[in-house]
């Protein structure tokens, strides 16, 4: 889903600043000071936070306004896409029904979905549940996500199944994290094959209704009550607007449960207690085993060992990140979807946990909440995370706009000079095909090309040439950000025979994975 590797903190801006060792908790005017700043400095338009300590919610409000057409408020019951917040939700899940004795973690996935094909049959042979929910498949980044992303496709989970095959492996099985989508869509169809219930009605029956979270459903179309819900607001021609939500149940199992601050910290209440809920925490979700393995590390991811937090390591269990930071526990996960992430965040040792749900698609803004309210508690001073974030968020974004700004520039200088009307439409038009993303057309139209994607057709655009065999996908929806090289190969004959793919700007959520299609020429238009 969505790309929140820019709120990830990197070691040049982990400078040295005083630090306490005296806790002390952060005020709710200090709070909402610093989400003031928040909303301001990374122009989101509604922010929600939680609070939890020694199990009971102690903090709880919405700030700023749910949709900017209608300017109602937020508050702790308002609604948020929590994307990839839902995967962790998935894997209690299939703790649960390991605790019923249905299936083990190191089970193999072919023997409940025996159709279940890897690139590699050694991997297919091999692969685990556990392997579904760790990102250690040796697939790339997102591989595969256009079969879930942008919203809109006709694609199946009969279909994910099949054309997990065609991914080929960029790392060896089981060596490194590539954060994976489509298998989460895997273990939710595992659920549904064990358990006789789809995932969505599992989670509603065997997690949603014990925790009694009324407001919470698996999906946005699965909402009782829309009411008290956020709209979706992306950055469009370098203003924030609502855009277009995700409404897709396809990657329901990977992110999309609809939640809210209330309902959440029973959520996160119920794992600090190692699975317990309930009057006196005397009725167990999970058992504690598996509610303990959740926690385990499993797949190893960088880590920055530096000031104010010096972790020493990173590591992604089975739906959670964890990491160590300033000698305790941190377990935690982001989420993102169109319009909207999010973050979960606790610390079992000092009984906190931490909830930031957002309605605009930039990860630093929950990472300088979140940050903020556990420096206090860490006893940290003298960051300023907004400052800090935004600073280098700004970097970031002038870095990659002046990639995308010289593209621009170098075909506005071609068109007018002429250069860029030389090309003969006839040798591009036709019918592409990919082996797991399927037909997509080259098409004139008014004189110009166009791209069409025939099973996704979120990604319709305007072809502009750029150079040599090289055009620029311009997609009709300015709001994905995710404009892409395409580059036409060509045969004896001079014309196109088929297609490579990749994002222009560094910032474009790895979600469109457009370098690993690869069309080939099935049919030319007439």
């Amino acid at each position: 889903m969505k790309n929140l590797i820019g709120s990830v903190l990197l070691s040049s801006l982990l400078t040295a600043a005083p630090i306490s060792v005296i806790s002390q908790a952060i005020t709710p005017a200090g709070i909402d000071q610093l989400v003031e700043s928040t909303l301001k400095a990374f122009n989101v338009p509604g922010i929600a936070i939680a609070i939890i300590k020694d199990g009971q919610m102690v903090f709880a409000k919405g700030y700023g306004v749910r949709s900017l057409e209608t300017n109602k408020p937020v508050d702790e019951h308002t609604l948020f896409g929590i994307a990839s917040n839902t995967k962790a939700f998935t894997a209690t899940a299939l703790g649960i029904l390991i605790d019923e004795r249905k299936l083990n973690w190191d089970d193999k996935v072919i023997d409940y979905i025996p159709e279940f094909r890897l690139y590699n049959p050694y991997v297919t042979q091999d692969f685990t549940i556990r392997d579904l929910l760790t990102h250690r498949s040796g697939m790339g980044l997102g591989a595969g996500d256009l079969m879930i992303w942008p919203d809109g496709s006709d694609f199946t989970r009969s279909d994910i199944i099949h054309n997990l095959r065609y991914l080929k492996q960029v790392s060896p099985f089981r060596a490194k994290y590539d954060y994976d989508n489509n298998l989460y869509i895997i273990a939710g169809e595992l659920i549904a094959r064990v358990s006789g219930l789809s995932w969505e009605e599992f989670v509603q029956q065997r997690i949603l209704k014990p925790l009694e979270m009324k407001e919470t459903a698996t999906s946005f179309v699965r909402l009782k009550d829309t009411s008290n819900v956020i709209a979706a607001h992306a950055m469009v021609n370098g203003t924030v607007q609502v855009i277009e939500r995700t409404k897709g149940e396809l990657m329901n199992a990977a992110g999309g449960i609809y939640s809210s601050i209330h309902d959440l910290s029973k959520w996160v209440i119920m794992h600090m207690n190692k699975g317990s809920y309930g009057p006196e925490s005397k009725t167990q979700l999970i058992s504690k085993r598996n509610q303990k393995e959740l926690w385990t590390p499993q797949t190893l991811m960088g880590v920055v060992t530096a000031p104010p937090y010096n972790s020493h390591f990173a590591t992604y269990g089975l739906g959670f990140r964890l990491s160590d930071v300033k000698g305790y526990l941190e377990v935690s996960h982001t989420g993102g979807l169109a319009g909207m992430v999010t973050q979960i965040t606790m610390y079992p040792e000092l009984n906190l946990g931490i909830i930031v749900l957002t309605n605009q698609q930039v990860g630093a803004a929950f990472s300088a909440i979140t940050n903020q309210i556990k420096d206090s508690y860490l006893g940290i001073l003298g960051m300023d995370w907004v400052k800090i974030l935004s600073e280098s968020g700004k970097k970031s974004e002038d870095d990659a706009a002046r990639v995308t700004n010289k593209v621009w520039a170098d075909i506005a200088k071609q068109q007018a000079s002429g250069s860029g009307t030389k090309t003969d439409p006839a040798l591009y038009t036709g019918t592409y095909r990919d082996p797991w993303f399927g037909d997509i057309t080259i098409e004139q139209k008014d004189g110009c090309l166009w791209f069409r994607a025939k099973r996704s057709p979120g990604l319709t655009g305007e072809l502009i040439y750029y150079q040599g065999q090289t055009f620029i996908a311009k997609w009709n929806d300015r709001s994905m950000d995710a404009d892409a090289f395409v580059l036409f190969q060509t045969g004896y004959d001079g014309k196109a025979s088929g297609i490579k793919m990749k994002p222009i700007s560094p910032l474009t959520d790895f979600s469109y994975d457009f370098q690993d299609l690869e069309f080939e020429r099935v049919k030319e238009l007439k």
